[in-house]
This record gives structure tokens, sequence and C-alpha cells, in this order.
């Protein structure tokens, strides 16, 4: 069985935690409001599959959540593992610290009704940039998705869908309007295919490093033999 291990990230009250729970339980944690906190979601621990554990957390903890289930996607049986950190403020990069150098892929959310949940989404990506760019070096890039949360909200938008396009082109990364209180299938898409890039990416990764241990072997024979050659 894979491991398959993705953060979500983004700031407070961009509905991250809303839209990974519609993804594992299909159902809505409950409606947005402007000043509930991500840490403490409107619903209760029993609402839970069992597949899935969720530890809450508050602002003076400042505990995260790991969320745990069992998939199959294009017939092969998958472990996922969903960390999900307590937001914080643009200024505290240890949201960063854990999970990228933890996850196989990235999911950042805004709130396309908050122009500074865009800004911060945008400054989250650049460090997930930097700090791969660091870990590495010489592998493909991470699967990141940016993602426009709330987009039943498009009344009060405050960020038109082509700049959240542009940042992911700048970043090369994918994009998706998404709304959790409305709609579950288009939020189970974009893991699904979030998955199948991680997925992918681990395959090149194992490949490239299979072959860079090849290329290491047969140069140790060589070198073995061609020393033999010149003794004899």
């Amino acid at each position: 069985m894979n491991d398959i291990k993705l953060a979500l990230l983004g700031s407070e009250g961009v509905g991250k935690s809303a839209v990974l729970v519609r993804f594992l339980t299909r159902r809505f944690i409950g409606e947005y409001a402007s000043n509930a906190s991500e840490c403490t979601p409107k619903t209760h621990k029993h609402e839970c599959t069992p597949q899935m554990h969720k530890r809450e957390c508050t602002p003076q903890t400042r505990q995260h959540s790991l969320y745990h289930k069992r998939l199959s996607i294009d017939g092969r049986q998958l472990n996922l593992e969903v960390f999900d950190p307590c937001s914080q403020s643009t200024e505290a990069r240890c949201i960063l610290e854990e999970p990228v150098d933890w996850a196989d892929g990235f999911i950042v959310v805004y709130n396309i009704s908050d122009l500074t949940s865009f800004l911060n989404a945008k400054h989250i990506l650049r460090q997930i940039k930097e700090a791969r760019t660091d870990t590495c070096k010489g592998e493909a890039e991470v699967p990141v998705y940016l993602v426009g949360n709330k987009q039943d909200l498009c009344h009060a938008r405050q960020v038109c869908e082509e700049e959240g396009r542009t940042l992911a082109r700048e970043n090369r990364c994918h994009f998706q309007e998404v709304s959790a209180a409305e709609d579950h299938q288009e939020i189970s898409g974009l893991f699904t295919r979030l998955i199948r890039q991680v997925m992918e990416h681990l395959k090149h990764r194992t490949d490239r490093r299979r072959y860079s241990g090849s290329k290491s072997m047969a140069k140790l024979i060589n070198n073995v033999f061609g020393k033999r050659r010149k003794s004899v």
C-alpha cells in the first residue's frame, strides 16, 4: 500500500478545514463566519469517519490536525495522510517548517472574498518553492494546487479568478476555484488529481534514484575491472 502525504495551508478563515472535511466525509462542517477560527471547526469529533483522526486545536495550544483515510485510485490502494496546521499570520514562518519537509504535495487555500488571504497564499507559495529548492535539488517540482475557496461568495469577491490563475502560472502550480459549502464533486476531483500527480512525482523520484544508483554501480564495476586489466 502506498503512503501519500499532503499538507493543507492557508490563512485563518479561508475554509481550508471545510475543504478537507468535505473531501473526506462529504459533509460541510458549518456555515462560513468571518470571525470563526478554523482551529475550532463547527463539527463534533463523533462525525469523523473511523479512518480519520482529528485533534482539535485552539489559538492558545497551536496543536495541529492530522487526518487519515484509506482510499483506492486507479485500482491502487492508498494510505492518505493530510496535515492541517492551525492557521497563522504571514509573519510566522514556522507554519511551514513541518509540512514542507514532510509532505509529498500541497494545497494552498485562499478566500476569494479576502484579498489579504490571497496575498498570504502568495507568500506561502514562495516559501514552499524556496524550501523545496534548498532540500530537493535536482528533483521534479513537488505538486501544488492553489485553491480559491468560497466561490459561492462571488458577490463579495475581492480576488478575480484571473489573478489566481496568474499566480498559479508564476509558481508553476495548478489552480481551481471551489465552494466547500456547495459542491463535493469538484473538491473530490481536485484531491484525486493532486493524488495522481503525487504518485507520478514519487514514481519519477524513485526511478531517478534507481537510475542514479545503477550508474554508480556501473562506474564502480568499471573501475574495479579496469584496475584488474591494468595489473594483468
